[in-house]
């Protein structure tokens, strides 16, 4: 199939000189914030599950729609700066960060055991014995480097709490910019990309109704926009099942090329106390540095992690539904199905399209 560069690309040198993906809370949204805040810890409301209309950020939500636009017809990724982390507790941030993430979408259950708001700190996580899934929580809740890799929503959003002693750094990569210098340098590898690949599935519902393994491309377009669905741990623990299609030195090699380029060309982006960090997961692979903790200092990182289904979010490609649960454009899709069939608190089991934003 011939295959041609994509607009949009971009290098991490671009974009920190450019400074695209930043945005600022001001002193006016800083106190909107605290009053909508006070609203719902007087109102007693718990730290998640409340509406956007019981955290009133009339001003800020202008803001939130130039960061939601900016991450879906943008570079993919934004970095909020400058929340006040210092002034509030960690149940208070829970609020404040819910209430942002629900005037951007709706939240999306990160695990089988109904993880809404995920709290990333060191917990000892290390890597599993053969035949073994580690989860995204195991891997995300060490102090080891992440390799570059996607979640299974829309947008993954992370507000930066505390920071470590060293190290910790984000890694950001334009799965444009991957494509187009595949294409340049080995089309005949970008192509094994749309082909599929088997991956292990988290253990969860979907996994014990639909099978522990699926197989879906590394690369998909629809509508000339592109999706990526990336991890290659899970590629690696499928290839563990003597059941599964062997990969061939070329696939493998496709993956060697990919983490390459995503080296190459990512952007290091350290995180401030008070950051919130959103991407496209559709668009940007993210990854991490080792870090190191102090307890004795109080430096100890701490991310609050939100997975969101986004109103404004493009189709995917067929055959996605196979991971994703749904491939049409603005649904509540990705995430953990629970029991009850759900993906979100919010939002029914029978409801498919993401509430539209006031």
């Amino acid at each position: 199939m011939s295959r041609t560069p994509l607009p949009g690309a971009w290098t991490g040198a671009k974009l920190e000189r450019s400074g695209q993906w930043l945005r600022a809370f001001d002193d006016g949204h800083r106190a909107e914030i605290a009053a909508a805040l006070a609203a719902v810890t007087a109102a007693g409301l718990p730290e998640t599950g409340f509406g956007r209309a019981d955290f009133p950020l009339d001003r800020t939500a202008t803001l939130l729609a130039e960061v939601a636009g900016e991450l879906e017809t943008g570079c993919g990724a934004v970095r909020l700066q400058g929340l006040d982390v210092e002034r509030y507790d960690e149940a208070a941030l829970r609020r404040i960060f819910w209430g942002i993430g629900a005037h951007l979408g709706v939240a999306l259950y990160q695990n089988s055991q109904g993880e809404i708001m995920g709290a990333v700190r060191d917990e000892g996580g290390t890597m599993p014995a053969p035949g073994k899934v580690l989860d995204s929580r195991a891997r995300a809740r060490s102090t080891g480097p992440l390799r570059f890799h996607t979640d299974r929503c829309d947008v993954i959003a992370l507000l930066a709490a505390r920071n470590s002693k060293a190290g910790g750094i984000s890694k950001l990569a334009s799965i444009k910019t991957i494509h187009n210098e595949m294409l340049r340098r080995r089309p005949d590898l970008l192509e094994l990309l749309f082909q599929p690949y088997w991956r292990r599935r988290a253990e969860d519902i979907e996994a014990a109704k639909l099978g522990r393994f699926v197989a879906l491309p590394v690369f998909g377009l629809r509508d000339g926009q592109l999706t990526s669905q990336y991890s290659r741990t899970f590629v690696e623990q499928a290839q563990e099942d003597p059941g599964i299609p062997r990969l061939t030195a070329a696939q493998d090699e496709a993956l060697d090329l990919l983490a390459e380029i995503a080296e190459a060309s990512c952007l290091h982006a350290p995180f401030a106390p008070g950051d919130i960090q959103l991407l496209n997961n559709h668009v940007v692979y993210h990854g991490r540095t080792a870090y190191e903790n102090d307890a004795a200092a109080g430096q100890e990182r701490l991310l609050l992690r939100l997975w969101l289904a986004m109103p404004g979010s493009r189709a995917l490609p067929p055959g996605f539904e196979t991971y994703w649960g749904d491939t049409a454009a603005g649904v509540v899709r990705g995430g953990t199905l629970q029991a009850d069939g759900r993906r979100s608190p919010g939002v029914s089991a029978a409801a498919r399209m993401v509430p539209a934003l006031a």
